[in-house]
């Protein structure tokens, strides 16, 4: 067979480049630490490891998620505790409030105090987040939630949106409140109406307070509280005695008793969780007609506070007064009772979900540890053998490259000198 200068120089050109090649993708694997230098190298690794990164690159933005979702529920929680503090102080004021020994000047302290609670519980509930949104206006992160409107009432301008991030691959955790829920859908204990009739009893010095919803489980345990409302009758069998009836049912009586017939002393009657405060002595014939009003079934804690105050200012200092006092600071103690029940319910919330951000966490920090395991022995070298492998390739070069020196001299033109 005939070899031709020219192929025998190529054949050595080739040679000394394969093994050069082979070298330096040697030399390059250990100075990078890397196995695979380029999908050729390994394919299925490549693949394996195109999916790992993407798998990390997924839990890190998990992580990003629940570091936002920890910052926003930690903000929501330190809110809710300042206004639990303030309804504290609130209720204090209120107990205070019901001692029939203050004049009026007392109470309108008092409600000199409340408004300034008032005020700073509006703030609160107006609070912002790093990213300047309403802490409490659900998806309406840009419009302020509460507003105090001119005649001293306030509304809810947000909605019931809830905002979520998702943490996992199939989780998404709730990173807001609505303040309608907080603050706003807060059972009202005054939401049944009572109305006095005494045009069968003439002379009668009977009055009836706000009926007062003071056991909710009562209320709407069983039997319930009558839909239809309750009609209250005296006269049976003398003036003080009483017969409870469903109204326009006029039989089976569901409840009687007795008043007490001194005039300075206030009688409570409780029927089914309402309670009905009597003053004056009623002469036979008087009749009670107490129903609710369907659009009083919630009520904010701001108006709350806001129906206690105005009590506190405009009652007059009389016996008529101190009543309507006693009758307010009822219904508000009750109320801020509720709305403390309900503040604290989403309080234990926020604290259930910031539980499942440490838990998820974990999980995530576990995953990515073996992911990044397995990367690990996807993708980085053995330096043992790619040691062994680059003296082994680097003999071979220098073996070619002293062959290349002979074989480049064997050539025709030297047999002519």
């Amino acid at each position: 067979m005939r070899i031709s200068t020219i192929q025998a120089f190529n054949n050595g050109v080739q040679g000394l480049q394969r093994n050069y090649a082979n070298v330096t993708r040697t030399q390059e694997q250990i100075s990078t630490g890397n196995r695979i230098l380029t999908p050729a190298d390994d394919p299925v690794a490549s693949v394996r490891l195109l999916q790992l990164e993407q798998q990390q690159n997924v839990l890190t933005q998990y992580k990003d998620n629940l570091t936002a979702a920890n910052n926003s529920l930690t903000q929501e929680e330190v809110t809710l505790n300042s206004v639990d503090t303030i309804l504290q102080r609130v209720r204090e004021l209120a107990v205070q409030a019901g001692n029939g020994a203050l004049s009026q000047a007392d109470r309108q302290s008092i409600a000199a105090e409340l408004g300034e609670r008032e005020d700073e519980l509006l703030s609160l509930m107006n609070t912002r987040n790093a990213r300047g949104e309403y802490l409490f206006a659900g998806f309406q992160g840009k419009t302020q939630p509460f507003v105090r409107q001119a005649d001293g009432s306030y509304s809810y301008e947000g909605d019931e949106g809830q905002r979520k991030l998702q943490v996992a691959s199939s989780l998404d955790l709730a990173i807001s409140d609505s303040g309608k829920k907080i603050f706003q859908n807060v059972t009202n204990a005054g939401r049944l109406d009572s109305v006095l009739d005494i045009t069968a009893a003439p002379g009668s010095t009977l009055s009836v307070s706000a009926p007062l919803v003071q056991d909710e489980v009562a209320f709407s345990g069983t039997p319930p509280f009558p839909a239809a409302g309750i009609e209250i009758v005296f006269g049976n069998p003398d003036a003080g005695s009483y017969e409870v009836f469903e109204v326009g049912v006029p039989a089976p009586v569901l409840a009687s008793g007795t008043l007490d017939d001194d005039p300075d002393k206030s009688d409570q009657l409780v029927f089914r969780g309402v309670a009905l405060q009597f003053d004056g002595v009623p002469v036979g014939g008087e009749s009670i007609t107490v129903s609710a009003d369907p659009t009083r079934e919630k009520q904010g804690i701001l108006s709350t506070i806001a129906n206690l105050r105005t009590a506190l200012q405009d009652s007059p200092d009389t016996p008529e007064g101190s009543r309507l006092t006693r009758d307010a600071v009822a219904v508000a103690l009750t109320n801020l009772d509720h709305g403390m029940s309900t503040v604290d319910g989403v309080r234990g919330e926020i604290g259930a979900r910031l539980n499942i951000i440490d838990s998820t966490q974990t999980d995530n920090e576990d995953v990515s540890l073996v992911n990044r395991a397995v990367q690990a022995d996807l993708r980085e070298l053995d330096y043992a053998e790619a040691l062994s492998r680059l003296s082994f390739q680097s003999i071979i070069l220098e073996a070619a490259q002293q062959s290349y020196v002979k074989i480049s001299s064997l050539n025709l033109f030297n047999q002519l000198r």
